[in-house]
């Protein structure tokens, strides 16, 4: 049987058609993504959110690698990797330049905000003996009720070398005179805080750094179990003239932060749909900080955080949809 030539046309028209809306519903499709973050379990749900919903942009995701903060920034400058949804701003900004900053990367979104960090002690010790501030700790004798090792120093259960929150501790101790009476604890923070934990528990004093979104918080919990201390005054590593003082006047040592994803900026100008995507999602503190507690309860595997992930996606779906609606228009 032969087709009326009219058919023919009609048919074609139709199949391509329906091929050029395919591309646009998968506008990555053939294109394989390299993401990456950095050690702390708060980074699985900013990244596994970005990760899946290029998935269904048509990307293929290959598996999330992980690094330190400075590592990862060079990877995402150089290349290495496409993209990272752990960008602290303004902690990370030395990374940020020394991995080439806006020549090399396209810092997104923010994709949460409000992000605080600070040193706390036990309450009970802060009120017996009315300490409110890191710099009371230069007194040996203050100093000396937080030591759990023995040598007469206070034990700071602190931040791992290669993340930004290290930079500052370092610098705070050295700016508030504090080496012979500090020791700042290292290694695996939620090793250490663990151990500070069990401390709180027996009834101990405990000075440790921490920071949200974290579940740290909700086991400590500030105003209840612990007091946040402040600093001396306003102390940024690189930044003489810049203020951690917040509005109701305290100074907690560190500068509120936004979290940012940051693209390579070849594959953000090569991919307008990935990269659309990337600048319009948002993830509360509080959905960021319910999903480390469930880690913190045991849901700690790979499949659990891409559980997580898409859980909170299944309950933002109104907002994913339009992010990838958008997403797929820039493509056009």
């Amino acid at each position: 049987m032969i087709r009326p030539i009219s058919n023919i046309c009609a048919l074609t028209t139709s199949m391509l058609l329906a091929t050029t809306a395919a591309a646009q519903d998968m506008p990555g499709e053939g294109v394989s993504v390299h993401p990456i973050k950095a050690t702390p379990v708060n980074a699985w749900l900013w990244n596994q959110v970005v990760a899946l919903g290029l998935g269904e942009l048509g990307y293929e995701i290959n598996d999330i690698r992980e690094a330190d903060f400075p590592v990862l920034h060079l990877a995402v400058g150089q290349g290495d990797a496409d993209f990272t949804a752990n960008n602290w701003k303004p902690l990370h900004d030395a990374y940020y330049d020394r991995a080439g900053a806006e020549d090399t990367m396209v810092r997104m979104g923010p994709i949460t905000t409000g992000a605080g960090q600070g040193y706390y002690i036990d309450k009970a010790t802060a009120e017996e003996y009315d300490i409110k501030s890191l710099g009371d700790l230069k007194d040996p004798k203050i100093a000396a009720l937080f030591d759990s090792d023995g040598d007469g120093r206070a034990n700071l259960a602190g931040c791992n070398p290669g993340w930004g929150c290290e930079t500052v501790i370092e610098h705070h101790l050295e700016e508030f005179d504090l080496r012979d009476t500090v020791q700042h604890d290292q290694g695996s923070y939620f090793a250490i805080i663990a151990d500070a934990i069990a401390r709180h528990e027996n009834g101990s004093p405990i000075l440790y750094y921490t920071w949200t979104p974290n579940w740290v918080g909700d086991v400590l919990k500030p105003g209840e179990d612990t007091v946040q201390l402040d600093v001396p005054y306003s102390a940024i590593p690189g930044d003489p003239d810049g203020s951690t003082e917040l509005e109701d006047g305290s100074n907690p040592g560190f500068a509120m932060n936004d979290i940012y994803i940051l693209a390579n900026r070849d594959f953000a100008e090569a991919n307008p749909a990935a990269a659309t995507f990337m600048e319009q999602v948002q993830i509360p503190l509080s959905d960021v900080n319910a999903v480390q507690v469930r880690i913190r309860n045991g849901e700690d595997s790979a499949e659990d955080f891409r559980k997580q992930a898409e859980d909170w996606i299944a309950d933002n779906r109104g907002s994913v949809d339009s992010w990838l609606e958008t997403a797929r228009a820039a493509a056009k």
